[in-house]
């Protein structure tokens, strides 16, 4: 079936045609033809399908997975509300999906001028490091980094997070009680580290978190850098209007 010349790019004619497809035929979670297998269906060059199972990927229609294939992506996620405080162990055990965690580095480091400037210490305090890959249900979800001030902390190891929350952690083991979380998200796409993780491809699109939160005594106790798959989470935030 070959795609009839147009003024229309030929990799956005076929854009709309599996959009069509995706939004009528496909299910969340069914496999798109391969490649190949498109690009002899439609006539069309390998690197023009290419292109617009990017484009297609891009606009959150669709997920591809190394060595796997590209998959219709799940829109139906569940909402974030921001306006909360936010755990994604909580989240996702209230969305009845079976979180879990993976740590991938557990370090103590020296603070650089930037993380000096977002924990508001000094340049060379110690910081723990903590790397984690959370997941839900076996598919990974999110990757975290985060940085806790040693001196606020200096009993923590790592067995402690490989069963509990940061948070559960933070507030039952060290009596830190937080007042407040302040988070920025913005879109990006996905570098190649933590596509690897994520299991999406390099440059698929992914949102970029950065969490910084205080204890009652205005204090930063954590500074956490996320990066999350793009189809696997939505945020919502209420804003009310003062009468």
């Amino acid at each position: 079936m070959a795609i009839a010349a147009r003024k229309q790019p030929l990799y956005d004619q076929l854009v709309d045609i599996l959009t069509e497809k995706i939004e009528h035929e496909y299910r969340p979670g069914d496999m798109l033809p391969s490649e190949r297998e498109l690009s002899k269906y439609y006539g069309l060059s390998r690197t023009t399908v290419r292109l617009a199972l990017q484009e297609l990927e891009r606009l959150g229609l669709v997920v591809r997975q190394h060595g796997r294939g590209t998959f219709v992506a799940d829109r139906s996620v569940q909402t974030t509300n921001l306006s909360q405080t936010y755990s994604f162990t909580e989240q996702m055990r209230e969305l009845g999906r079976k979180p879990a965690t993976t740590i991938l580095e557990f370090s103590e480091i020296e603070s650089d001028k930037n993380l000096a400037s977002s924990l508001g210490v000094r340049i060379g305090d110690k910081l723990f490091k903590i790397k984690r890959l959370r997941s839900a249900d076996g598919v990974p979800m999110m990757v975290e980094r985060t940085y806790l001030p040693v001196r606020k902390f200096m009993s923590l190891k790592r067995p402690m997070l490989e069963h509990e929350s940061l948070y559960h952690v933070i507030e039952q083991y060290f009596h830190e009680k937080i007042r407040v979380a302040e988070e920025e998200f913005f879109a990006s796409i996905a570098r190649p580290a933590d596509a690897h993780l994520l299991d999406i491809s390099e440059g698929a699109p992914v949102l970029d978190l950065v969490r910084t939160t205080y204890n009652m005594g205005n204090e930063i106790i954590e500074y956490t850098l996320s990066v999350a798959r793009a189809d696997q989470f939505k945020y919502r935030i209420f804003h009310y209007r003062n009468e």
